[in-house]
């Protein structure tokens, strides 16, 4: 499962130097929006926030698929996680008000960029047998990060939950810093992208913007790829909706202390990989069924949150506990299926579009969250749920459409 000498060496760069992001990430991350409530910012406006966010990630999307071809994979990766990490996390680190949380918003949006430099780098010179590996890989080393979790909660409860984040935006921002520049030095500019990179040496950024019409035609002309994107973006859609409301669901409905919501993290990640332990031998012939009772078992774990239940620390960790389980249950197989559906020549254009599709469902979830919590803090849950609902149904399709099963474990 750990079999490094098998990869490329892109993917062994990009993986070795992942955890300085994680780790710090996976500190900061549970706390961001706690953060931004304790100064001052009420439910909405943390909404708008995040909707503003994704609105520029709409747009950094949009311009990466160009920008990650001219500027070439490496490039484009260092340049731009330096501008949406490095600078994002100091914003953050000093922020006072909603004007720097604002600021902060429209640079790290910018991340969107250096995402698709990232999935090229990683995907494009790994056959297509290794992805899964690959992203199980990836998922292994998210697991780690959170692991550390717990730690800004160690902050939090020394200092206080404003004095122990802006610790945790610093060391996040030194960390990353670390591995963009260790990570641009472990690899290589891959094949494909250097070939981009003397064809669009001479194009512009509006005439490569507008060769995005033929590529979306091509994309909406394939009922197939649409819904296994489909299946992706519902998923990039609850992800979004619960990491911005769980932990402020915690503490500010279920009267949780602030110090206990790091544990979860933790306990996600040991989860996560007990279930990874119990898949490796999974079969390709079962992936499938794996995933689809990956789906029903998250769709289960957020009906949780929001039934009135006695005892709720044990029903917030069975949710947790199911909640990890489902992840691993589905994450690797679902990206190493979207990575071997794009064609490898137009890889950076079509992922582009796919992030951009993504973010156009996405973007409108801080607002509808927003909103939804101040009604009831339990409806953003509400739409956890049937969002995983309409993905079972999506990949059931999916799989009647391609009438086999996708190839997708190393």
């Amino acid at each position: 499962m750990f079999g490094f000498s098998r990869l490329p060496q892109n993917a062994r760069g990009c993986l070795l130097y992942e955890p300085l992001f994680l780790i710090p990430y996976s500190m900061f991350s549970t706390y961001a929006t706690i953060y931004m409530f304790e100064m001052g910012m009420s439910e909405t406006a943390i909404g708008w926030v995040t909707t503003l966010t994704l609105l520029v990630q709409v747009f950094s999307s949009f311009i990466s698929g160009y920008l990650t071809d001219r500027l070439g994979r490496k490039g484009a990766l260092l340049y731009f996680d330096l501008l949406s990490w490095t600078v994002g996390t100091l914003l953050w680190a000093v922020s006072q008000n909603i004007w720097f949380f604002i600021a902060a918003a429209v640079v790290n949006g910018f991340q969107r960029v250096p995402h698709t430099a990232f999935y090229c780098l990683l995907v494009e010179d790994t056959e297509s047998k290794d992805r899964t590996f690959v992203f199980s890989i990836l998922q292994f080393v998210a697991m780690l990060g959170g692991l550390f979790a717990p730690l800004g909660g160690l902050l939090v409860a020394q200092y206080g939950l404003v004095p122990g984040m802006r610790v945790m935006y610093v060391l996040a921002c030194v960390c990353m810093t670390i591995q963009f520049v260790g990570r641009h030095f472990a690899t290589r500019e891959t094949q494909i992208g250097l070939r981009k990179m003397a064809e669009t040496r001479s194009v512009s950024l509006m005439a490569g913007l507008r060769e995005y019409k033929g590529v979306f035609r091509s994309m909406a002309g394939n009922k197939p790829l649409m819904m296994i994107f489909g299946v992706y973006i519902l998923f990039q859609f609850q992800l979004t909706m619960k990491g911005t409301y769980l932990s402020l669901y915690l503490v500010d409905d279920l009267k949780l202390d602030s110090g206990l919501v790091s544990i979860f993290p933790a306990v996600t990640s040991m989860i996560m990989l007990l279930s990874m332990w119990l898949l490796r031998r999974q079969s390709d012939q079962g992936l499938h069924t794996v995933m689809l009772w990956g789906f029903f078992i998250s769709l289960v774990s957020n009906l949780i949150l929001i039934l009135p239940l006695p005892g709720m620390m044990f029903w917030l960790i069975l949710s947790t506990v199911l909640a990890a389980a489902g992840t691993m249950m589905t994450y690797p197989y679902l990206e190493a299926a979207v990575a071997n559906a794009i064609d490898d020549e137009n890889r950076a254009s079509i992922f582009a579009m796919l992030s951009v599709l993504i973010l156009l469902v996405v973007s409108p979830s801080g607002i509808i969250g927003g909103g939804a919590y101040r009604l009831d803090p339990s409806l953003p849950f509400l739409l956890i749920v049937l969002s995983f609902a309409a993905s079972i149904a999506l990949l059931v399709l999916y799989k009647r459409s391609v009438g086999r099963e996708e190839p997708s474990s190393a």
